[in-house]
């Protein structure tokens, strides 16, 4: 199976679900342009969760989708939380991004949590910052690089 994005997500503020969007433009060292988490401070620029994690929560009775995790990219056919750190990611023909964090701690528990006692994205979300940008559209294919 190759490995694709499924979506592309972003939202104005933090801490919120993100909205699908036709295509999404990366900025090197910055993020997503228009998402509240592209301000070039931080190593995650980028989230991204696999709609495989996704699946888990959709067994657990809860009717989720690309965005509802605060992903920037949702992938199809990729094992991220395997990814090492320091892995770079060709997304689509120009965008290259390379693995900064696997997981991380939720703090404030999200509405996820609180319905069913757990989440995907503190464990199996990965967070990466931009290293060449360009455009991503959903269908772009997703290739891990040496």
């Amino acid at each position: 199976m190759i490995a694709t994005v499924l979506a592309v997500c972003r939202s104005k503020d933090k801490g919120t679900r993100k909205k699908p969007a036709k295509a999404g433009l990366f900025k090197e060292e910055l993020g997503l342009v228009g998402d509240a988490h592209a301000d070039g401070t931080t190593h995650r620029q980028i989230s991204l969760l696999a709609e495989e994690s996704i699946e888990k929560m959709r067994q657990m009775g809860l009717e989720v989708g690309p965005g509802d995790f605060a992903e920037n990219l949702t992938t199809r056919g990729i094992d991220l939380p395997a990814l090492p750190v320091g892995a770079r990611l060709l997304v689509g023909k120009d965008v290259l991004l390379e693995i900064t964090q696997i997981g991380k701690e939720c703090h404030t528990r999200c509405a996820i949590f609180q319905q069913v006692g757990t989440c995907v994205m503190p464990l199996e979300g990965v967070f990466a910052r931009v290293i060449r940008g360009g455009v991503v559209r959903p269908g772009d294919s997703i290739e891990v690089k040496a």
